[in-house]
Parts: structure tokens; C-alpha cells; sequence
């Protein structure tokens, strides 16, 4: 079975592992439709990524930038929104994201880094220490996050754990934070 798993199987696995077995195994969708945030996302980021041509370049210290880059390796593949090569000579990613910074960095733009991180090791054969997060609302405020080997290691297990349920059809565990249960699309046909 050919098995290529994206950011987003791997942040719904962290929620709760049933859903890669719902949405991706009996390809059960969870019909939650365009929402405005994710189209508006998307014509933010493409305005962006004409305007902010050489920006970043000069606050960052890169040496080499490149635009939606598509990557994949064994087990992952993602579109990243922006590569530098940093005067350092390791390499980052940079997401943009269409929310107001409110002074904390959620789990799933973290993991989303450190699954750039991975790919981006894998293509360029290049250290990645840190990403970047551009908050759009937020007048685009720049983050840095740290992106250390523990935190790819673990996207790698996640991303083994991901394959283990669609090659071998298996039924993992359901979350153990029984509140996400209230709010998911597969409640009604989840069994506990």
C-alpha cells in the first residue's frame, strides 16, 4: 500500500487517532465544508507571497528563498509556504497563518513546522533549527519557533502510528480527552 501522509493527517491523528481511521481508512468525510478562514487563508497567502518578495530576506538573514514549494519523502508530503536557506547554512520554513497572534503558538502550527522541518531535511539534506509563523491579523507579526530533533522524532512516530492503521486496517485507541468527543463528526458511529 502506497502511503503518503499530509500535515493535516498527522494534526487529526493528535486530536484523535480514530479520525485517520474514519476519514482516511473507510473514507468517511467529515463534510465540514469550505470555511471562511481556510479560503481566506488562501488568498492571503498568495497576496503574500507576491508582496513579500524580499522582506523577510533582510530581516531574516536568507540567502536563498523559495515560494510553495511541494516536498515529500517516504511517509510525508506538504506544500510549504516559504524555504529559506539562512546565512547559518541550516534552513526554515515559514507558515502563514490567517489569525491574530494572541501570545502563545498552538500545538497544530507547531507540528505543522516541525512536519516542514522533516520534509525539508529530507529534500535538502539541511539542519532546520527554527520556523517561522506570520500571523496575518496580527499586522503580521513574525514567530519564532524552536525546532528541536525530539520534536521531528516524534512527527515520525506519529507519521509510523498513521501508516500502521491504513496498511494494516487497524482500529486505533480513541482519544483519551473524552470532551473532543462532544464536537466530532464521527461521534455517532465511534464506538467507545
Amino acid at each position: 500500500m502506497n502511503i503518503s501522509i499530509t500535515p493535516s493527517h498527522i494534526i487529526q491523528y493528535l486530536y484523535c487517532p480514530r479520525f485517520t481511521y474514519f476519514e482516511y481508512l473507510l473514507r468517511i468525510p467529515q463534510y465540514e465544508g469550505r470555511h471562511f478562514k481556510v479560503v481566506k487563508g488562501r488568498e492571503v497567502h498568495e497576496r503574500k507571497a507576491r508582496e513579500n518578495i524580499e522582506y523577510m530576506r533582510k530581516r531574516l538573514g536568507v540567502v536563498q528563498k523559495w515560494h510553495n514549494q511541494y516536498l515529500t519523502n517516504d511517509l510525508i508530503r506538504g506544500e510549504v509556504d516559504e524555504i529559506y536557506l539562512l546565512e547559518d547554512g541550516t534552513m526554515a520554513a515559514l507558515d502563514y497563518k490567517f489569525a491574530k497572534y494572541e501570545d502563545k503558538v498552538y500545538a497544530t502550527y507547531k507540528t505543522q513546522l516541525y512536519c516542514y522541518a522533516w520534509l525539508i531535511r529530507s529534500n535538502f539534506k539541511k539542519e532546520v533549527k527554527k520556523g517561522f509563523l506570520v500571523y496575518t491579523r496580527s499586522k503580521n507579526k513574525l514567530i519564532e519557533v524552536e525546532v528541536a530533533e525530539k520534536h521531528v522524532e516524534e512527527i515520525k512516530k506519529v507519521a509510523t502510528s498513521i501508516a500502521e492503521i491504513l496498511s494494516k486496517n487497524r482500529y486505533p485507541k480513541a482519544t483519551k480527552v473524552k470532551r473532543r468527543c462532544l464536537s466530532c463528526t464521527y461521534r455517532n458511529i465511534c464506538t467507545k
